[in-house]
């Protein structure tokens, strides 16, 4: 008997040595038990690399990391950035539905609508950040209800309110000038509406474009030939990727930029209006929780929206410019915007560190 019990327990000793190898191998080196419960796979995708959108994917990492401590799990992210190549940005998600990640994060409209359509038929959810108008792209049916396998943030921009302080600022102001990129989806709606908005003002507009640095820098020296008031740039990659080029070329010709994300600002533009994208960044992690942790389906899970009530003012640009911060402040405060200042630096990190 005692030969029996001592063969029994060997037994059972090389068994459960082999099934927690194979469990292992199975999580890529990692036991879930020794994580404290299970291991979730995220891709994420950035656009481009810019302000705007590393803060976004920071703090989306950031957040996930606290949730996992706080609920006991781990989150696998396997990030990686185009540039904007579109050819990179197909191969990027290709990689991640070949690993079977659990969710795919797309930063910025491209990424998003390229995501959507590689997991239409797998069902993979997506859940995007920094979306203008996830409507318009036909990301979702409705903010309310987006359906399907995606949902997301919204950095939806109200364009009224950043003309309303153009024209605050500057009563008297008789020509606006529009940068921006004709292929971004998320300048289209803002540019539409600050058109409608001037022409029932019945003030004049010109429109500079550009889909690259060295066009961007063309067309912004261009809006300086043409004399205007100020200038007004949506949220914009294109023109963000390029601005600590251009943003001396404004300062030089005493010409204020009004924008519509607070990196813009970062990067010297004179103002930067819209949602905190830190916050929206967090605001996603959060998103993704309640999918893969509390099993919501992300076709009934809304769209998040934001206040865009905060104008972030650079004030070394400001006074580059002439103008008095404290008169702007006032200003703009008498609008209705909550004002931040923040000067000039490449990098929220930068300014920070």
């Amino acid at each position: 008997m005692k030969k029996q019990n001592i063969v029994k327990k060997a037994l059972a000793l090389v068994s459960a040595l082999a099934l927690t190898l194979s469990l292992t191998a199975c999580t890529g080196g990692k036991n879930p038990a020794a994580d404290g419960g299970k291991t979730y796979r995220i891709g994420i995708c950035n656009y481009v690399d810019d302000a705007s959108l590393n803060q976004i994917n920071e703090n989306i990492q950031a957040r996930l990391k606290e949730i996992g401590e706080e609920r006991g799990v781990t989150f696998d992210i396997d990030y990686d950035n185009p540039n904007g190549d579109s050819t990179v940005m197909n191969q990027i998600i290709s990689s991640f539905q070949a690993d079977q990640v659990d969710l795919m994060v797309g930063i910025a409209t491209p990424v998003a609508m390229v995501m959507q359509a590689a997991t239409e038929d797998s069902g993979t959810p997506v859940v995007f950040s920094a979306v203008s108008d996830p409507v318009s792209a036909q990301l979702v049916d409705s903010l309310e209800a987006p359906g399907h396998n995606i949902t997301g943030t919204s950095d939806y921009l109200d364009t009224n309110a950043v003309m309303d302080l153009i024209f605050a600022a500057d009563p008297d102001a008789q020509k606006i000038g529009f940068l921006y990129d004709v292929g971004q989806d998320s300048s289209t709606t803002p540019i539409a509406h600050a058109k409608e908005y001037l022409d029932a003002k019945g003030v004049a507009y010109v429109e500079r474009t550009g889909t690259n640095a060295a066009e961007v820098a063309q067309a912004a020296q261009a809006l300086v030939a043409d004399g205007v008031d100020a200038v007004f740039t949506p949220t914009d990659n294109t023109i963000m990727e390029s601005y600590l080029a251009i943003y001396q070329t404004f300062i030089d010709a005493g010409i204020p930029h009004y924008t519509g994300a607070d990196s813009f600002a970062l990067n010297g533009a004179f103002l930067g209006y819209g949602v905190d994208y830190a916050n929206l960044g967090r605001e996603t992690a959060d998103m993704i929780a309640e999918i893969l942790l509390d099993g919501k389906d992300p076709g009934t899970l809304a769209v998040k929206t934001f206040d865009n009530g905060t104008a972030t003012v650079n004030t070394e640009t400001c006074a580059a410019l002439g103008l008095d911060f404290a008169t702007i402040e006032a200003t703009f405060s008498n609008e209705g915007a909550k004002v931040q200042t923040i000067t000039t630096a490449e990098s929220f990190n930068d300014l920070n560190g």
